[in-house]
């Protein structure tokens, strides 16, 4: 098999054949640090190569695979981790100037996990300045620079998992973990062809990670396909007594039962005319009808009229200033690259706490409200964005004008999401399908999600050599 090839092959796969001794994970591990250290550095993806301690960690996983022991199906294959989490040793600087010298004595837990499974961690990946903050406008708004799309450097691989999207598109890891607070997954794994999952609220502990807004941060997995994204969670998930609010509710079978696909999908409204997204319709379209056929039916829904968007914002502009309110009084808050996301913090530290808690009744009132469409829905869906990425170079409030999305109201009230590819449009940009579920229900979206690419090649499309 050629280098390309094993690059590009999904981390399950790596994994099979890394157990059975037909390569070795020293010998793909090699092959990341090196993509990473040329293509990762050329499109701003990386934050910290790691090659000592991850050519140690795949020699012991393949002197285990000798000896008979395989610790999960991830054992051997090399990742990156979103670099807000903290690595012992290893420089975190989440994305932040003001942190460029940042280092912690000790690991993530969905670092550790993902050790103690077998992974390999080849690199810190790139994101933007603390995770976005409370707003940004370019794309440059990172230590790191502008992170480029592997499908076409003159565009931006998404925010603020950037560097998650781009090595993951870029076939530069097995997998990487990213996370999100609104869109931060789901974005960049729309741009760059990446299979990206949202967990429910709490379902990942978040000990270890950079708090951007405690009641709506979450991490997840993001690979080539659903699949991956399943054996990823199996690893991550689970309740740590350090973080009070991470769910102990268990999560379920090794894998969705294999029950026919009966899925009932809510189409979301979409606003393709106004947004001028021809493209994004004609996808998505072909993609229901690829689910209908696979057994699924769909009808529009429309969810309760709640300010989803309003509350959201408020929220995180409040929980963000107040987790950088140190810095944001500091000198070192003119170190931040973006200007924009300097004037926010501060703005937002003098939001009213009757504005915050205001956010916080319609949340309580919404959540109700809204999940009861999961009565008559097993999964709701929808384009992830309306348009590919934007150029890098080009402000943000320009290029996501006419973007669409659905991340307001599942963030809010932290239901999971799955964004998978759907097709390419006509400038060979990357387009995602979107599918959402109902709190603690992963297994039923990645199912619809692993079924859709079982029977499409959207997510196998690799940018041009």
């Amino acid at each position: 098999m050629s280098d390309r090839a094993l690059l590009w092959l999904s981390a399950l796969e790596l994994g099979k054949l890394i157990a059975k001794r037909s390569v070795s994970s020293v010998e793909i591990t090699r092959l990341y640090l090196r993509e990473l250290d040329t293509r990762g550095r050329a499109l701003n993806a990386l934050a910290e190569l790691t090659p000592e301690i991850a050519l140690k960690q795949a020699a012991q996983a393949d002197r285990e695979v000798k000896a008979g022991k395989i610790r999960s199906p991830l054992h051997g294959v090399p990742y990156g981790a979103k670099d807000l989490l903290a690595t012992r040793g290893i420089p975190t600087r989440w994305g932040s100037p003001a942190h460029a010298n940042q280092v912690f004595n000790y690991d993530a837990t969905v670092v550790t996990r993902l050790r103690e499974a077998g992974a390999v961690l080849v690199a810190k990946l790139a994101m933007v300045e603390l995770a976005g903050g409370v707003g940004y406008e370019f794309a440059a708004a990172s230590i790191t620079g502008p992170c480029k799309n592997p499908y076409d450097d003159t565009r931006w691989a998404g925010g603020s998992s950037s560097g998650s999207g781009a090595a993951v598109g870029g076939g530069m890891v097995g997998f990487a973990i990213g996370t999100e607070t609104w869109g931060s997954i789901t974005v960049p794994a729309a741009f760059c062809n990446v299979s990206g999952l949202r967990p429910t609220y709490g379902r990942v502990p978040r000990t270890g990670a950079m708090a951007l807004c405690w009641t709506m941060d979450k991490i997840g997995p993001m690979a080539r396909t659903a699949e991956d994204c399943l054996a990823i969670l199996r690893v991550i998930a689970g309740h740590d007594p350090r973080d009070p609010s991470s769910s102990t509710e268990k999560f379920g079978p090794s894998l969705p039962d294999r029950t026919p696909l009966r899925a009932r999908l809510g189409l979301l409204p979409t606003e393709y005319a106004k947004n001028k997204a021809p493209e994004a319709q004609k996808h998505f379209k072909s993609a229901i009808s690829v689910l209908q056929g696979l057994g699924c039916t769909s009808d529009k829904v429309i969810l309760p009229n709640f300010p989803y968007d309003a509350a959201a914002g408020t929220i995180v502009n409040v929980e963000g200033a107040a987790s950088f309110e140190g810095l944001v009084r500091s000198a070192k808050l003119d170190l931040l690259a973006d200007n924009s996301q300097k004037a926010g913090l501060i703005a937002a530290l003098a939001i009213p706490g009757s504005d915050y808690l205001r956010a916080l009744r319609i949340r309580k009132l919404a959540g109700p409200a809204a999940v009861k469409v999961f009565d008559k829905f097993d999964a709701l869906v929808a384009p992830t964005l309306l348009k590919g990425a934007p150029p890098w170079k080009m402000s943000l409030n320009e290029g996501f004008a006419n973007m669409g999305g659905n991340g307001g109201p599942g963030n809010l009230l932290g239901w999971p999401s799955i964004s998978v590819p759907m097709g390419m449009d006509a400038d060979g940009l990357p387009l995602g399908l979107e599918i959402i579920g109902a709190p603690y229900q992963e297994a039923a979206i990645l199912k619809i999600a692993m079924a859709f690419q079982k029977a499409t090649p959207h997510h196998r499309i690799a940018p041009k050599a």
